[in-house]
């Protein structure tokens, strides 16, 4: 199985790769720093349910956090995961942690 060093920013293409087998699995974005924007998030349907998106949300976090960039999680699987995760709103554009609920979760 991959792990997150498999995880690459296609910096030409505005997304975050996942090669598995002959799929790829992907994370759109829109960069304008300091803002991240995450546009969609896409999971061939064959490796639905293995928490690959998951996996590429936790790399693109600590991709940002590392860059100091703000997200914008526009993707619903970013701001559900978000939602479900949040002690790492500390990377959330402000605007994003009130409109998710998580004003108070981080500073």
């Amino acid at each position: 199985m991959t792990d997150a060093a498999d995880i690459r920013d296609n910096v030409d293409a505005h997304r975050y790769e996942l090669p598995i087998d002959d799929q790829i699995a992907v994370v759109v974005y829109n960069l304008s720093p300091p803002n991240l924007m995450i546009t969609e998030t896409l999971v061939p349907q064959a490796l639905e349910g293995q928490g690959i998106a998951s996996r590429m949300a936790r790399h693109v976090i600590a991709d940002a956090r590392a860059r100091q960039l703000l997200i914008l999680p526009v993707c619903p699987f970013f701001a559900a995961f978000f939602q479900k995760h949040p002690e790492e709103a500390d990377v959330l554009h402000r605007q994003y942690r009130t409109s998710l609920g998580l004003a108070d979760s981080a500073s």
